[in-house]
């Protein structure tokens, strides 16, 4: 059975309307005219009552110039940030402590050729981008002339907006690890003969054997070959998540929670006979929202919902077509290289049977307050050296899907916005490299569920290890779309996703090797146990199940429970035993229950875990753990079902204690709420008193749920209890009916504290209130409350 409180939330949604929760904005009648260099017509922008904007162009381009210009006017500070960061060109702004991050961003800068890359984009897609990026640029010369309105940090960091080029579209690919310490972690176990712990960090899904790459010296490879890589090797002052970056533990557990929960339902197991598509991406939360709302029409277009500020397009939401969603799927796109250089000349590499010379560029770094800094980047056949010894003679390649030529993946959700039915999307993920399980709907009633993103191609090894770069185990091309997981009109009538191995049975893996690290299936097992159940699924069933709280790791742990406990345990023995493993926020079992989890899970660890590995494995895997539990081994002695036993008795003991030193010595007042709060903060708010006080925390709201449960709200103990990841952004759609759509965004749409959209969200989100998503022109207009026209002017003349 859901849980009773999500679904009386999600109901009271369906009714509830914006004037019955806030008065509307008092916004002065008539049309707003801008004047725009960029904009080849006039451009209308209706804003609804809800904050989100309604772009009519006459042209693509103009559509996207629209996007452009109103997530600028939102989030500028946000995106700048990001582009700075990415592109290399924080030490220009903020000096010499940024110049290593500096140097490792402009690592990952595309260094192919560019004008090739764009004249095989598809000119429509083009064309659009071009419209984005004239639109930030718009905005950007908007603000110079009225300098006012910049975002207030601007003034507060003397700093001034980098103007955009679609250029950098292609350059920037951004710095990530993947995998890549993982492989580290996994020969160094090796080289101890402890490789059987890996198990219990990052279990091998579908089931998997080890196999060393021939001609790995696993003796050899230790975290610096990781080089840039390793986050502490390029720290940045104010990273709003830096204690996260020097801790594995903590590192790990953020990569398997930034997920998400997709499900599509078939017309056959709706209530009204059409498809249902819900989605809600879990993603940072903490700092402004990871998504922007915008509807865009043109000619040719008709696509509403939420994109990422910076890039171009519509990630999550529908067309006037169909409707799309997207979860994580996990595709192991990088592999470490361990290339041999040559004694004495450290520029060359042993590569398919010749040395070969390094491919090398040399780059300038602006630093502010300091002479411009050198550097020199390497390169392997357009693999990124990221660490070098020449005293060994050794350097290391990272291979990254991001690096490869055409790997645009910036221009895709313009190519998935263009589509108009199934066989289109499918030439659009060609552009698409991240790794997406993509959800599908259509007004035909046809659903689909495709999985996208760059598979490599390894001829000889499984990408678990680090491979040797002699040319042996190089990539030798891109899986093609056609031949990944897919369904389509599945027979079922739904289907659904979170993150889970969700391989289809008899998939050739072993043949397509695409992934063998994914997350628990917990969340996706409690929408597959409420979906099976539903016959008739309604909207408001998607959004009760989008708030749902139930706990499948609750339920396994209580199966556990001692029936004869210490008396020290017997009090939290009987009060989970009275619960029904809903992790509410007013909820004493549940806070007592996240408190017992911690103290299992460190015990489990420390006795599990060899003595040899235990720097190695900073933490144990929670579905790991817990069949081990269930079904216990000598691993945990002689034995292993009393030690099993006096375990649980122990993180019993150890939680109820303390739960009493953060809730106090009544647990009646005990609630799981009260310590998982939701806070959000500027970045910089830390480190900066000025920002700080120019930006008001949004703070008080008490949330239930955990990272387990499909109302995902995780939060990392070694920080606190607060929530820090989750789903910012929910979206429901009826497909056909989609004035009957539905969606909330955390905290509002604008990063700007003097407007009225910076947290007009907060109270909706945390009430689980869904909104109604305005499509049609009557709709929209019904419930505008501003409107302005963008017009075109001649550009200023720049020196």
């Amino acid at each position: 059975m859901i849980q009773r409180r999500a679904f009386l939330l999600a109901s009271a949604a369906l009714v509830a309307t914006p004037g019955e929760l806030w008065a509307k904005p008092r916004i002065k009648g008539g049309t707003r005219k801008i004047g725009l260099a960029g904009a080849r017509a006039p451009i209308e922008v209706i804003e609804d009552e809800l904050g989100v904007p309604h772009v009519r162009a006459a042209s693509l381009h103009d559509a996207y110039f629209g996007q452009g210009y109103l997530v600028a006017r939102d989030r500028l500070f946000q995106i700048d940030m990001e582009q700075r960061r990415d592109m290399g060109r924080m030490a220009e702004a903020f000096g010499p402590r940024f110049v290593a991050a500096d140097k490792a961003a402009r690592l990952f800068l595309y260094r192919g050729d560019i004008d090739a890359e764009l004249a095989a984009m598809p000119p429509d897609v083009l064309d659009c981008a071009r419209g984005y990026v004239a639109g930030v640029n718009a905005r950007i010369d908007e603000l110079a002339a009225e300098p006012s309105q910049l975002p207030l940090e601007y003034g507060i960091l003397g700093i001034s907006p980098l103007r955009w080029d679609v250029r950098d579209l292609v350059r920037n690919r951004g710095i990530g690890m993947g995998d890549a310490d993982d492989e580290i972690r996994r020969a160094q176990l090796q080289a101890r003969g402890l490789l059987e712990a890996e198990q219990l960090m990052i279990p091998l899904r579908p089931a998997w054997s080890f196999t060393v790459p021939e001609g790995l010296d696993v003796a050899a490879v230790s975290e610096a070959d990781l080089g840039v890589l390793d986050p502490a090797n390029r720290p940045l002052d104010f990273d709003p998540v830096q204690e996260a970056r020097f801790d594995p533990e903590t590192r790990t557990s953020d990569r398997f929670a930034l997920g998400s929960n997709a499900w599509t339902v078939a017309g056959s197991r709706t209530a009204t006979g059409r498809p249902i598509l819900a989605n809600d991406p879990h993603l940072g939360i903490g700092r402004a929202s990871p998504r922007h709302m915008v509807h865009l029409t043109a000619p040719g277009l008709d696509v509403i919902g939420a994109g990422s500020p910076g890039l171009p397009g519509i990630m999550q939401g529908h067309t006037d077509r169909f409707a799309f969603g997207r979860t994580n799927f996990h595709i192991d796109q990088t592999d470490l290289f361990i290339l041999r250089t040559k004694e004495g000349d450290p520029a060359r590499y042993w590569h398919q049977g010749e040395w070969k010379a390094f491919e090398i560029f040399e780059d300038e770094i602006a630093v502010k307050g300091a002479p411009p800094e050198r550097v020199t980047l390497r390169y392997a056949g357009g693999r990124p050296i990221v660490s070098q010894d020449a005293a060994r003679n050794r350097a290391v390649a990272f291979a990254t899907a991001s690096m490869l030529p055409g790997a645009n993946s910036r221009f895709a959700m313009i190519a998935i916005n263009l589509s108009k039915d199934w066989a289109s999307l499918r030439q659009a993920f060609k552009l698409h490299v991240s790794p997406t399980n993509f959800h599908y709907a259509d007004i035909d009633g046809n659903t689909g569920w495709q999985t996208i993103g760059f598979v490599p191609r390894r001829p000889k090894h499984d990408g678990l290890f680090p491979a040797p770069g002699d040319g042996d185990f190089d990539w030798t091309g891109i899986l093609p779309v056609e031949d990944m997981p897919h369904v389509y009109n599945p027979p079922e009538g739904w289907f659904a996703s979170a993150n889970q191995m969700n391989l289809p049975a008899g998939y050739p893996y072993r043949e397509r090797i695409i992934s063998f690290s994914w997350s628990d299936s917990f969340r996706y097992d409690r929408c597959a146990e409420v979906l099976r159940a539903q016959p008739k699924h309604r909207i408001a069933d998607s959004i009760a199940l989008q708030h749902d709280v139930q706990s499948l790791p609750a339920r396994a742990l209580l199966k556990l429970l001692p029936s004869a406990p210490t008396a020290e345990a017997a009090k939290a023995v009987a009060l989970l035993r009275r619960w029904d493993c809903g992790i509410e926020a007013d909820s004493a079992a549940a806070l007592l229950y996240e408190m017992v989890m911690l103290a299992l899970s460190a015990d489990f660890r420390e006795r599990i875990v060899p003595a040899g590995a235990k720097d190695l494995i900073s933490s144990v895997n929670l579905s790991e753990m817990l069949r081990i539990l269930a079904s216990p081994d000598n691993r945990l002695g002689e034995d292993p079902v009393a030690e099993r036993d006096a375990m649980i008795d122990r993180a019993l003991v150890a939680g109820w204690n303390r739960a009493i030193t953060l809730g106090g010595p009544d647990p009646a007042g005990w609630q799981w709420g009260d310590l998982h709060r939701v806070a959000i903060e500027h970045p910089l708010a830390a480190s900066n008193r000025a920002i700080a006080a120019a930006f008001p925390k949004i703070e008080g709201g008490r949330s239930g749920g955990d990272g387990q449960t499909p109302m995902a709200r995780g939060f990392n103990a070694r920080r606190s209890f607060n929530v820090s990841h989750g789903a910012s952004y929910l979206f429901v759609a009826d497909v056909g009916a989609w004035d009957n759509s539905r969606f909330l965004l955390l905290p509002g749409q604008s990063a700007d504290p003097r407007s009225p959209r910076y947290r007009d969200f907060y109270p909706l989100w945390l009430a689980g209130t869904m909104q109604p998503l305005w499509f049609s022109n009557a709709a929209v207009d019904r419930h505008a409350v501003a409107h302005t026209v963008l017009t075109p002017k001649p550009r200023a003349f720049r020196q």
